[in-house]
């Protein structure tokens, strides 16, 4: 009997330990599961909560790579680079097959002398000199197209520099929001224990409360103008309107010494793109020029044709009919060359002088805008030390002094909020001049054509 027992005692054991291994068979192939799509969720979540910081070289570098507009010109350019060789090349041949005298009673091949079967094969030759104008002038074409593919992607590295740093300024500018938000919640905490114990008045609070609603529709309207900021620099990088850009927080401060602007307008003239592309827009139209005053010469047109016949000749002669060869020459006689070879010549060097003056007037607007930059640049320079190291550590002081001379009834409350929003002005400027700097430095670089405009 306790044998039975104990073995019912085993085999209820050996029962609950086959049930236990079921339920652990099933939570383990349920959590083979549930695990992929937990870590998935976990992923997605991590990228909402820890999304990617996009500093200013990674930004230009999408920018280069996706954006659609300088995809469009690189594009042009290719199909550019295939026109001279299409333009230098003789016309097509024409090849003709012809009946030719066929008697219109019989149309029998036999019946007269002159019915013939010919084919014939013709060429049109221009004027030696000028397949080779009309080449050069679209290897211009396509080479300024190619200067035209570095002036946009200087122009949208520019653009994205700007963009990014004035993004940057915002976050700036709402931290900026928020941590005087948060002090003006202290100053209404101070005014309220001191209106509680009759030491302070309730204009006090109405006033610090009136300060904090304007810093919260400050920050309204900069949450406002950065998500417009980010939308366009999210454009430029050909990436969804909406996407959301995380910038760091930490970013260089140095201000470098600029080259003289004189060697930056030298520089500028052979390393800027649109220059460039002008003065070889000046050789294509001096090449066209050249191609015009070559069509008062003709052009030639060569054909030979052979004329199969049949049918036997008359007596005496006899025998059958020989076949025909003929050779014809044709030349273009320019008769209305007053009408069309002049004006034409007349075109293209009105033409070439636009050209020409359309480079100078470009040199003008290149030094403008680099004198521009550098002018700004130096102001934003000078802005950003002076508020770094006097402006702003001295409203710093002074809010702080003012507010321990407030809390022993030593300063009006109205002079420690103007104090407190002086310094937040000082703040924003603080920061909008180191934004200020960093584009005028690529508008500096996009006006001169390269980096390397430092001392």
């Amino acid at each position: 009997m306790r044998q039975i027992m104990q073995f019912a005692s085993s085999g209820k054991h050996s029962f609950r330990v086959i049930l236990r291994g079921r339920v652990f068979l099933r939570k383990y192939r349920l959590l083979l599961v549930v695990a992929p799509l937990l870590i998935v969720a976990d992923n997605l979540y991590a990228d909402e909560v820890n999304p990617v910081v996009l500093n200013e070289n990674s930004a230009v570098k999408v920018a280069v790579s996706d954006n659609p507009n300088l995809a469009e010109v690189q594009e042009r350019y290719k199909a550019l680079l295939e026109v001279p060789s299409q333009v230098g090349t003789l016309p097509d041949p024409m090849v003709s097959l012809n009946a030719m005298n066929f008697p219109t009673d019989t149309f029998d091949r036999d019946q007269e002398p002159m019915t013939q079967l010919q084919v014939g094969v013709s060429q049109v030759i221009p004027f030696p000199g000028k397949l080779g104008l009309k080449e050069e002038a679209a290897e211009y074409d396509a080479k300024a197209a190619g200067h035209s593919v570095d002036e946009v992607r200087l122009q949208l590295v520019k653009n994205v520099k700007s963009k990014w740093w004035q993004l940057y300024y915002l976050d700036r500018a709402l931290d900026t929001v928020k941590n005087n938000q948060a002090l003006l919640r202290q100053f209404i905490t101070v005014a309220q224990t001191k209106y509680e114990t009759g030491k302070g008045l309730q204009q006090d609070v109405l006033l610090a409360q009136l300060e904090l609603s304007r810093l919260m529709d400050q920050e309204i309207q900069l949450r406002a103008i950065r998500r417009n900021q980010a939308i366009k620099l999210n454009i430029l990088m050909d990436r969804p309107a909406n996407d959301v850009i995380v910038l760091p927080v930490q970013v260089s401060k140095s201000m470098p010494a600029l080259a003289d602007e004189n060697s930056l307008y030298l520089q500028a003239e052979y390393s800027r793109p649109l220059l460039k592309q002008m003065e070889t827009k000046i050789e294509a139209a001096q090449s066209r020029l050249d191609l015009a005053k070559r069509d008062y010469y003709p052009d030639f047109k060569l054909g030979v044709t052979y004329g199969d016949r049949t049918g036997d000749n008359p007596p005496p002669m006899g025998g059958s009919r020989s076949d025909f060869f003929s050779v014809m020459v044709g030349v273009k006689v320019p008769l209305y060359s007053g009408r069309k070879q002049s004006k034409a010549v007349s075109q293209r060097s009105s033409e070439l002088q636009m050209n020409r003056y359309a480079l100078l007037d470009e040199k003008g607007l290149v030094t403008a805008a680099i004198s521009s930059a550098v002018t700004d640049y130096q102001e934003a320079k000078q802005q950003f030390s002076l508020y770094g190291s006097g402006i702003v550590p001295q409203a710093q002081q002074t809010v702080q002094s003012m507010l321990a001379g407030y809390q022993v009834s030593e300063v009006d409350f109205l002079n420690l909020v103007r104090s407190q929003m002086t310094l937040f002005n000082y703040e924003l400027q603080y920061w909008k001049a180191l934004s200020d700097a960093k584009q005028a430095l690529a508008r500096l670089e996009a006006a001169v054509g390269e980096e390397s405009i430092y001392e």
